[in-house]
Order: C-alpha cells, then structure tokens, then sequence
C-alpha cells in the first residue's frame, strides 16, 4: 500500500498541527515486488526546468516537503532512479495526479501535480525513464512538478541529492 506519509487526510488538520493520512483502496493490492539496485551515481533531476519553491518552512506555519520545478505542460517526468512504481493516481488531494516510486535503500521520490501518467503500481522503472508529463492537477494553478525525496518516512531536501544537472 501506498506509505502512510502520502495519503489522503483522514479529516481537516488545524493549523501547524500533523495531520495523519490514509486511503481505503477500491479493489485489494497485490504485492510490490523488490526495486532494482540504484545505479550509484546519485538521484537525476526527474524534469529540465526551474525551482519556484524550495524546500522546507513557508510562511503562515506551511511547509514544502520538496521542491517545486516549472516546466512547459507536456514536459517529460523521468524517474530518477531505479524501482518500482508503489502508487500512480489521483486520490490524495492537493496533489493531482501523483507518482510514488519506491527504490532501494529506504528512498522513496513523489511526482505530483502531473497531466499524465504512463506508468501504474507495479510497474519497475529505470532510471532516466519517462513516468508522467507535466501538468497543473491538484492544488496548483500552473504547469509544474512537486518532487520530493524521502528516506524512510523523513523527506529529505531534493537539492542535497540531486546530482548536477
């Protein structure tokens, strides 16, 4: 199932406050299977264009748990490494059509706000392979893509991971 960190809230958070997620699934999910080994030349940038919101606290209590990148709508989404899709959908608000990879090691990296998906749960993905298109689903109004690095359930500053573009 999708991790417990990425689903849909169970009811408003107050402000400032954690708020816990989940998601009933309509039909049962079958197994993940193991991610292939990463490749060892770090995380590649999964879109050419530029960040428009960084990570970490924003104003009124928010915070960003990744990186924003503009891009033209339509824009290849690649993965930025070796795995296996662990969710491709749209239930979790805010973030539209949203792309969880799992990869070895503990990672997990989020695409979101996508137009397109070409890749569904369970699917293993190579690194550089194209996994959605760019788009402005969910909470934005823009054509961007909202990516995210988590090393077990922590997210983790992109820019610290991401190898040079």
């Amino acid at each position: 199932k999708p991790p417990s960190w990425a689903m849909a809230p169970k009811k408003p958070a107050k402000e400032g406050a954690r708020t816990h997620f989940s998601i009933r699934p309509s039909i049962p999910l079958q197994p993940i299977s193991k991610p292939a080994p990463r490749t060892g030349d770090g995380f590649q940038w999964p879109v050419q264009g530029r960040v428009i919101s960084n990570f970490g606290s924003k104003s009124k209590g928010l915070r960003n748990d990744g990186i924003n990148i503009a891009a033209p709508r339509g824009a290849p989404v690649v993965a930025v490494e070796n795995g296996v899709v662990v969710y491709a959908g749209n239930e979790l608000r805010g973030f539209g059509n949203l792309v969880l990879v799992k990869h070895s090691g503990g990672w997990v990296s989020a695409y979101a706000h996508n137009d397109r998906l070409a890749v569904q749960r369970g699917d293993k993905v190579r690194k550089g392979q194209r996994i959605a298109r760019v788009g402005s689903t969910g909470g934005v109004k823009t054509p961007q893509l909202h990516f995210e690095l988590r090393k077990g359930k922590r997210a983790r500053d992109p820019r610290k991971y991401l190898r040079p573009a």
